[in-house]
């Protein structure tokens, strides 16, 4: 497997160009990162991409759409039905004529000898998609004991997943941004979809850098709270403007901080850590 990687340097979000070895058919994952350096991975590895499949409908993850489809005009662009008003409400963005398609889990979209298997990851937005990449026929099961077949009917195998705004290297996604859920619906699009991917599973978030399943298992923040393995905080803040506890504040993508915060009524979000400020007798 071939993955090809554009950042934006103002965004810091990804296009990804993957393909099953050189010469063979591809596709691109979101269209966050310049197309020139992809364009011209394709000519190199003579890989003609036929798709973009969308993790989600976010400016910073489709502003590259239009230059894309201005190098390969028939390319299929696919979202979550659940995204598709609000990516269509982008306009010329995504350059003229677009006939958007959509992609739900339950399907199973073929390259060559590559399986991509789409995951409901909700929380971020209602339709944000999970992509999971793997050789058609991969066997092992995960590396967790007890765990049963992994989420799609994934059995296991080298296999990777492109994450959109749900996982990063350190990092989770936040639930405030434009067509956000719940943070139940990210905890549980975490632990309960990407968690259960065998560990050596790569990781290739929609900003920044890539990691392992394995990784984020050990040693992101907020999944070491989720398992129960740290402590949850309990310092009184403001968030957003509005009184809260801070049960955490983590490292982000950007070199930020992002926080999870839990409200009077119990309820908790994940929230940019620059709108929470600590109260002075905390």
């Amino acid at each position: 497997m071939i993955v090809e990687r554009s950042l934006n340097e103002r965004f810091l979000s990804n296009t990804y160009l993957v393909a099953d070895g050189y010469g063979g058919p591809g596709f691109f994952v979101d269209a966050g990162g310049p197309a020139a350096p992809l364009i011209e991975a394709a000519k190199r590895l003579h890989v003609e991409p036929t798709h973009v499949l969308l993790t989600h409908h976010h400016f910073d993850h489709v502003c590259e759409l239009g230059a894309l489809r201005k190098r390969w005009g028939k390319l299929e662009v696919m979202i979550h039905p659940l995204e598709r008003d609000s990516l269509l409400e982008l306009g010329e963005v995504l350059g003229k004529g677009l006939e958007l398609g959509t992609v739900d889990a339950g399907e199973t979209l073929a390259f060559g000898t590559l399986e991509v298997r789409p995951l409901r990851t909700p929380g971020h937005t209602a339709g944000m998609l999970s992509f999971l990449v793997a050789e058609a026929g991969a066997s092992m099961r995960s590396s967790r004991p007890g765990l049963a077949p992994g989420p799609g009917g994934f059995q296991g195998g080298e296999a990777v997943v492109f994450t959109g705004d749900t996982l990063f290297k350190g990092s989770v996604g936040g639930v405030k941004a434009p067509g956000h859920t719940t943070y139940t619906d990210l905890r549980d699009s975490i632990m309960g979809t990407l968690m259960e991917l065998p560990q050596q599973t790569i990781v290739y978030p929609g900003h920044t850098d890539s990691t392992t399943v394995g990784r984020e298992w050990e040693h992101n923040a907020f999944i070491r709270v989720w398992r129960g393995l740290d402590p949850e905080g309990s310092d009184p803040c403001t968030a957003l403007g509005e009184p809260a506890s801070l049960i955490l504040l983590g490292e982000d993508y950007d070199g930020g901080k992002k926080a999870w915060v839990r409200w009077p009524d119990g309820s908790d979000d994940i929230v940019p850590g620059s709108r929470v400020e600590l109260l002075p007798d905390a």
